[in-house]
Formats: C-alpha cells, structure tokens, sequence
C-alpha cells in the first residue's frame, strides 16, 4: 500500500469501470470475485480487491503464488492465473495496471495559499531560508536548516542537524538525522517507468519513497528517485557525489561512495563498503556486493562478487581489463611497425 503520507487514494472501482479505462476483458466471464478493485500491488504484494499485473516469464513463479484477487495478463498465460484470482486479459498487462494505479493514486499536492503550511511540525532551532516552501503534514528535527527556495512535498520527515541545499527538492521521503543535501538535488521524483498498448505510451505510476539514513550526503544536482512500489534506500553515511542518478528501487548500503556522474538503474542492489568512479553505470537489477570497486567510465553487466574490482566496458575484472589493454597496444604497435617498414 502506497505510504497516505504522500498519495491520496481514490474511490474502489467496479470491473466494468476497469474493462472501459483500460480496454480490457474478464479472462473468466463468471469469476468476478468482489467485482471491485480497491488498490493496485505487485504480484509478490497481492490481496483482496488488489489488482497486479503479470508481463514478464521470470516472475512466472511470482504468478502462481499471487494472493492478488485481480490479475492483468496476457491471453498466452491465462492458464497459470491461480483459481483464488481473477484473470483480466490484456494484450499490454502493465500498461493496464499503470492506467488503473494512474487513477487510484495521486501524489499529495501543496495545499492552502502560505508557502509553510500551518500544520507543519518544527522542534526547536529549524532555520528556513528566504522562499522555502514546505507542504502540509511535514515534519522537521531541531537544528535543520533549509536553504533559500527549497521545497519541501507533503508528509515529508527530516530528522535532526540536517542540511538541505538551496534550491532542493524533497517529495515522498523520510530523512534520518545528520543529512546534507547540496544545492539542488532532487529527492523523491518518479522514477522512468514507461509502457505502452495499441493507445500509446503511458507513464507507470511510482508509488513508493526514498530513505535517506543518518549521516548521507549529496552533491548538487544529483537525482534519487522514488520506488516504482518498493522504496528507494540509501543506507548510513553513504557519499554521493554531484550529478548522480539513482533510479528507482535501488538500495545502497552503508558507507558506499559513488563519484560524479554516476548512474545507478532501477532495482540496483549494492553492498556496504562499495565504491564507484566518476562515470560509472550499473545497468537494472544487478546486484554488487559489500567493498566491491567500480573503476571510473566502467560499465557493469552482471553481478559483481563482494570484494572485487571491475573496470572497463563491459566490465570485467582489472586485471584482466588492464592485461587486454597492454595486448592490444603491443599488438597495435607491432603492425603500425610493420606498415612503417613496408
């Protein structure tokens, strides 16, 4: 269930309603269940009245276990829906599942004509620069301070003795104490989620938060986006440097650095301890484990093992990165030699 703190959620929607807003049909005609969906959820996260959605072979497991009451899927896998579920057959499954969380659920919006919202909670010592703007139901812990024309979303936390930067922005996330953002980051935006059916593209809604443990710090203009459903995690005293994406889903351990330029993409799992170079990419759902190394300008496509170092693209242990290089530049010599002579 999306955190109230930052989304409202609309009325429960009956399936005929369901069937007009995303051109779909009952994969069953007489299994109904209670012909309402109330919530949408991921496969793993079903429930009465929750709609989820299944597109893609490796979460086939994930289908035959799904508690969810309502299922999106294609008309090829409406044999393995369970009996407890009710098919809705889809020839885009996620794209019906993004135009039905798309009307379910709304990110809270700033409400009522005072920049600081008057129900705002602030301990003592809370110092707000010129402009700041900070929504209803945020709460702030002594000794923080906020920079000129910050933004503060809805239902926010900050904990105490942080620092946000002039002209940040902060959306559906909970910060720890000691936290220093610089100038310009962006916490909590949606994370790229994009599908599409025969009615064209359609943003996936992103209903899940950032966390921000103790004593991280980053650098200006850097972007870490809010889960697609689950939430985004940046553990303790983490150091992001500026100009960083981290996407959606991602969890980065304690103490990890990540240098400039950095892209982390979405459902990323990085270990304690790990370090990445200016420059470097780890693409969607690899895991990289506790003190690994991420040489500046590599590229990661594939998990990396605790301890290790990679460099180059696609990356590959440095040292067997590094030994290619000298091969090359030998073997590069020797016939530039041979042309001169020739």
């Amino acid at each position: 269930m999306p955190d109230l703190r930052f989304f409202d959620i609309g009325s429960k929607i009956d399936l005929d309603q369901v069937a007009a807003l995303t051109s779909t049909r009952l994969g069953v005609p007489g299994r109904k269940g209670s012909g309402f969906v109330t919530a949408c959820a991921p496969l793993s996260l079903g429930g009465p009245g929750k709609a989820a959605f299944f597109s893609d072979r490796r979460y086939l497991t994930n289908l035959h276990r799904t508690e969810a009451e309502f299922v999106f899927v294609h008309s090829d896998y409406i044999d393995h829906v369970p009996d407890r579920s009710v098919p809705i057959i889809s020839p885009a499954p996620q794209a019906s599942w993004a135009r039905l969380a798309a009307r379910l659920y709304r990110p809270r919006m700033h409400e009522g004509a005072s920049p600081v919202h008057p129900s705002v909670k602030r301990e003592d010592g809370v110092m707000l620069g010129v402009g700041v703007v900070i929504g209803q139901d945020v709460e702030i812990g002594a000794g923080t301070r906020i920079e000129a024309y910050a933004v503060i979303g809805p239902g926010v936390r900050i904990g105490r003795d942080c620092h946000i930067g002039a002209h940040s922005t902060i959306y559906c996330a909970l910060l720890g104490d000691r936290v220093q953002l610089s100038s310009g980051v962006r916490i909590g935006e949606a994370g790229f989620g994009v599908s599409g059916d025969a009615r064209g593209l359609v943003d996936v809604p992103q209903l899940g938060r950032v966390i921000l443990q103790d004593d991280v710090s980053i650098g200006a203009g850097t972007c870490v986006d809010r889960g697609a459903f689950e939430d985004t995690i940046v553990g303790e005293a983490t150091k992001i440097d500026n100009m960083v994406q981290i996407a959606h889903n991602v969890r980065i351990g304690r103490n990890c650095i990540v240098a400039a330029h950095s892209g982390l993409s979405g459902s990323v799992r990085i270990g304690d301890g790990a370090m990445f170079g200016g420059r470097a990419g780890i693409i969607d759902h690899i895991e990289i484990g506790a003190g690994a190394k991420v040489a500046a300008g590599a590229i990661v496509f594939k998990d990396v093992p605790p301890g290790a170092m990679v460099s180059g693209f696609p990356a590959k242990p440095s040292r067997q990165f590094l030994r290619e290089v000298v091969w090359l530049e030998k073997n590069a010599a020797v016939k530039e030699s041979g042309k001169d002579k020739g």
